[in-house]
């Protein structure tokens, strides 16, 4: 084995977008032949460069030391290079072991079987040489392979760091989606910390992880001090002595740091959780009396105070990473606390410098303040930015000038809207006037006032009463994420302009294809009590219950008010049966008409639960109006041959396009299958009696046979209201009745 003090080559890896950071801070280390590449810096080095890279590196992921590189065509290739490696060099064969591989190429179609064939390989090695062979271990291993496969050559790497150095054992209480260590401190290098700074304070501290790097930053800490294990523990050229000579000289620089004066660091967060799992992390970290943590809301932040509470500091940096939502609808319920902070920002911190880390660019917009500088980094897989501001007396907004829209943003500042904002608020002006005269005879406060009408915008904006719910359509995959938020950001703004709904009145959600059982569950990760995101509306003397923000679908399809209005008229003294009916909207419209009984299936709980509470609201009685959960398809099936011929006077059937869900006995394709739901419909049908058959299947053709047998009519255009004008092939609608012998 070759001498290990012979200097190497090495390669440090790092999140994306933190390369020519990390560069620069292994120059200061005194490192030499540098090279930048994607996600790391390639350099040479002794071993005890190495140990300072994993003792100091605040920005590295990990520290690889090539061991073999070899071409490969096949899996075999693979574990012969593998094999021809003298492991025995390097380790013992009682430690155990764990595989990294990265890459695909020829004859390795995956990482997994990729990193069983270099398993393979080494084990195989060591039963030759030894007799023995190396235990794995996935979670904790003693020496971690790197194999990474490119350009049909894979290069065998020992993980000297062995976990990520992101790791730095501080943090044993998190909250949700902390920021990694590593990440934390680029935010901070690119905010120029500490430099000038006099104090540091995050006011959305969430687990202390700005705090910590900070203060470890100012007073001269290694951030893996406190690291017990590395990758290079087991590994046979671990000089233990040169590794403990770079320990005690960190020691040293750590116990100096700590005792002279350091600037104010200061956290807070409105959330009583996030601060204990701070002040834990923070004693983990040995940095108690250094950073001072408090629950605070941001509407409480004011410019610290030095320790004897005379003097105001002058100067600091105030750096955050506040939440950007993970659901399109929560970036309206996040505007206000980013408006809340500029605010804030502009009447405390005149002098300081200020950063916000958001992976929106939309809520970044909403701080109301112009940045300096940005910064483009990757939390994680998301694209974010690093907002940089220098905050003088009297700062503007960044969208000071009077409106030209004449609108105002939900919280009162006004906002100058950017020309497709504009032209959009001016088509729902267009949408309000042209409505206003049909919406002044109706007795709905329901209805759609914008349906893609403008193909930059496409988007569905339905109101109901004060409440606005933008529903926006999938956007095609050749569209970029970017621009599909910077126009959803647009729509937002015309909405608040036009129509000026309150902060917590206004929903929005991304329509996708719903399957199975999706149909049915809630956009929220975590359930809510029933009524805590749900209020009444009216429509023709009926009262319903919806929910903007927990489903897909409001609960009330407003596009089939004219089908519920006729079904109050043609159920007057009838029994009606509404198969898939949903949360009941029909059945209480049929109810109020004058229905004598009716039975309402559907299979979901949750919709027979809400159908309930739609009846109860209207004041009827489920002894004659009977709500039953089944699957529709198995109940008409067991009809047929039952006895049950002629037991409706008026059935609904408004099935879904398709369902697979797995509470049904089949799956149901509208177009394949509506032939014969609509014959076991006739079945239960009263001799003069009415189906009223319904779908929402563009493309759907109705089966010419039906005609030959039924009287069949197509009653949609006049199931059309004018505020679905615009798209009349929403749904489609047909009376259907025996045909007399």
């Amino acid at each position: 084995m070759k001498d290990q003090n012979t200097p190497s080559y090495w390669f440090a890896s790092c999140p994306k977008g933190l390369e020519g950071l990390l560069l620069k801070e292994l120059e200061s280390f005194g490192l030499s032949q540098l090279r930048e590449t994607v996600a790391g810096v390639e350099f040479k080095g002794d071993l005890e460069s190495a140990y300072r890279v994993c003792l100091w590196s605040r920005l590295a992921n990990r520290l690889l030391r090539p061991i073999s590189s070899f071409p490969v065509a096949s899996a075999d290739e693979l574990y012969a290079g593998v094999a021809a490696v003298n492991w025995t060099e390097h380790f013992a064969d009682q430690v155990s072991i764990a595989i990294d591989f990265v890459g695909t190429g020829e004859g390795i179609n995956n990482t997994q079987y990729g990193a069983q064939r270099v398993k393979d390989g080494i084990v195989d090695h060591f039963r030759e040489a030894t007799g023995n062979r190396p235990d794995v271990d996935l979670r904790q291993p003693d020496i971690r392979i790197n194999a990474r496969f490119a350009r049909e050559k894979v290069t065998l790497s020992l993980d000297f760091s062995g976990d990520s150095l992101h790791k730095r054992g501080y943090r044993i209480a998190q909250t949700t989606a902390p920021l990694k260590e590593n990440l934390a401190a680029a935010l901070l290098i690119r905010a120029a910390w500490p430099g000038k700074h006099s104090a540091l304070i995050d006011p959305m501290c969430g687990s202390g992880t700005l705090l910590i790097e900070g203060a470890m930053m100012a007073a001269d800490i290694a951030p893996n001090l406190q690291r017990q294990r590395f990758g290079f523990n087991h590994w046979y050229g671990h000089q233990p002595n040169i590794w403990q000579a770079l320990r005690d000289e960190a020691t040293e620089r750590r116990e100096r740091g700590l005792q002279g004066e350091l600037p104010l660091i200061c956290g807070y967060d409105q959330d009583s959780t996030a601060v204990t799992a701070a002040q834990r992390n923070v004693e983990q970290a040995g940095l108690s009396g250094f950073i001072e943590l408090k629950r605070q809301p941001i509407s409480a932040l004011q410019r610290p105070v030095l320790a004897d509470g005379a003097t105001s500091t002058s100067t600091g940096l105030l750096l955050t990473n506040p939440p950007y939502g993970a659901r399109l609808g929560d970036q309206e319920t996040l505007k206000g606390l980013y408006q809340e902070l500029g605010d804030v920002l502009k009447r405390e911190f005149s002098g300081w410098t200020a950063g916000v880390f958001t992976g929106n660019e939309y809520l970044g917009f909403a701080l109301g303040l112009r940045s300096h500088k940005i910064y483009k980094l990757f939390n994680g897989a998301i694209p974010s930015q690093l907002l940089m501001f220098e905050l003088f007396a009297g700062e503007r907004l960044a969208k000071s000038d009077a409106a030209q829209d004449g609108g105002a943003d939900p919280w009162g500042k006004s906002a100058k809207l950017s020309d497709g904002a504009t032209m959009l608020a001016n088509r729902l002006r267009k949408n309000q006037r042209k409505l206003a005269p049909w919406l002044k005879g109706q007795q709905i406060n329901c209805y759609r006032l914008y349906d893609a009408d403008l193909p930059e915008y496409a988007v569905a904006i339905d109101c109901y009463g004060r409440a606005i719910h933008v529903q926006e359509y999938e956007p095609p995959a050749s569209i970029d994420a970017s621009a599909a938020r910077r126009r959803l950001a647009e729509v937002s703004d015309a909405v608040y302009a036009v129509l000026k709904p309150e902060q917590n009145q206004f929903f929005v959600k991304q329509r996708q294809r719903q399957r199975g059982d999706k149909q049915y569950q809630r956009l929220t990760e975590q359930s809510k009590e029933a009524g805590q995101s749900t209020f009444q509306v009216l429509e023709n003397g009926a009262r319903y219950e919806v929910n903007l923000e927990d489903y897909l679908d409001s609960g009330l399809f407003l596009d089939h008010r004219p089908v519920r209005k006729l079904l109050a008229e043609l159920c007057v003294g009838k029994r009606f049966l509404n198969l898939f009916c949903y949360t009941a909207t029909a059945t209480v419209q049929a109810a109020l008409g004058g229905a004598s009984e009716s039975l309402s299936i559907d299979m979901s709980n949750t919709y027979i639960d809400w159908a309930g509470r739609n009846l109860a609201l209207n004041k009827l009685d489920t002894e004659h109006h009977k709500l039953l959960r089944a699957d529709c398809l198995s109940w008409l099936g067991a009809t047929e041959g039952a006895g049950l011929e002629g037991s409706f006077d008026v059935i609904l059937l408004d099935p879904p396009t398709f369902s697979n869900s797995a509470k049904m006995d089949d799956v149901l394709d509208i177009q394949r299958d509506h032939q014969r739901l609509i014959e076991q419909c006739m079945g239960l049908l009263s001799e003069d009696g009415v189906l009223v058959f319904s779908n929402n299947f563009r493309r759907f053709k109705l089966d010419p046979a039906l005609e030959t047998r039924f009287v069949v009519e197509n009653i949609s255009p006049a199931t059309i209201d004018k505020d679905f004008a615009r798209r009349p092939r929403i749904h489609q609608c047909w009376l259907i009745r025996q045909r007399s012998e």
